[in-house]
């Protein structure tokens, strides 16, 4: 009988705060529920802001919480070259392209196109989708480019990708956190455009390399935050376009600050550390989590 897997995955460019912590103690406490392993990721492909520092603070912070973890933890960033090799597939296959537009570039291409009066598509996080010059260029031109080493991302080409997707996009939503009663839920990866699979310098991104590593690593369900909701649809046609199986989803609620955000390391909430310090106990933390 093949072991319910699960995963907390965190990126080590900051510190962990509540809502890392609700995270990481619903896959553990869901995991055991239902008999299963609890891994570890530490998902560090951004090499200029994660640091071994914030690494070794996710485990004492976890390990204060009372986590338990399979050995050995995986890094992505020791993993570069699986992803490159996935990454040629999808080159091979002529489902991604080179798109060299700078920020600046598709700002001023953006608001040319709104001044004329023609609204442009935003993705569910408000972002403007990729324009679609590079799309066009001819092979010539991209090599050219690409030889001359002008800054360029992998990009999806999203209409394609669904054209060559074998199978109808959904997933297997559950419903709440005893993991009995699930739901299926319609994919819709277009609604994020062209998204980036890779870098030139970094040969994956996050939806590509999360895609990858729950495949590698058996995972077979993904506990995360809701705020992740609707990019799951992208990381289905992948894995459809991969032929991974696909694991089982539940997005939680969203641990919110007082003023009603959600949290964020970016904007320095509060960490686990600094409550630690200030005398609170794991029971504490778990109280003010709703667990």
């Amino acid at each position: 009988m093949t072991l319910l897997t699960f995963r907390f995955a965190p990126s080590p460019n900051g510190e962990l705060h509540l809502g890392h912590a609700y995270s990481a103690l619903l896959n553990q406490q869901m995991a055991a529920r239902a008999g299963g392993r609890l891994l570890l990721r530490i998902e560090d492909i951004d090499i200029t802001r994660c640091t071994p520092e914030f690494e070794a603070g996710i485990v004492r912070d976890l390990k204060w919480l009372g986590l338990d973890w399979e050995e050995p933890v995986r890094r992505q960033s020791e993993h570069f070259d699986e992803y490159k090799a996935v990454l040629d597939r999808l080159i091979a296959e002529e489902l991604v392209y080179p798109a060299f537009m700078s920020r600046g570039e598709i700002r001023a291409f953006i608001a040319e196109t709104e001044r004329r009066g023609r609204g442009w598509p935003r993705d569910p996080d408000g972002v403007p989708l990729y324009p679609p010059l590079d799309k066009a260029l001819p092979m010539k031109e991209r090599k050219r480019r690409i030889a001359e080493n002008m800054p360029f991302a992998w990009r999806l080409d999203m209409k394609a990708a669904i054209a060559s997707a074998p199978a109808a996009l959904s997933w297997l939503e559950f419903t709440d956190e005893t993991i009995t009663t699930t739901r299926i839920v319609e994919a819709t990866p277009q609604d994020w455009g062209d998204v980036i699979v890779a870098r030139r310098d970094i040969p994956t991104s996050y939806h590509l390399a999360v895609v990858v590593d729950d495949a590698l690593q058996g995972v077979s369900h993904v506990v995360r935050g809701q705020d992740l909701h609707s990019a799951t649809g992208v990381q289905r046609l992948l894995q459809e376009l991969l032929r991974f199986t696909p694991p089982r989803y539940f997005h939680h609620r969203l641990i919110l600050g007082p003023d009603g955000r959600k949290l964020s390391k970016s904007l320095k909430d509060t960490g686990l550390a600094a409550l630690r310090q200030a005398g609170l106990s794991p029971h504490d933390v778990r109280r003010l989590v709703g667990l």
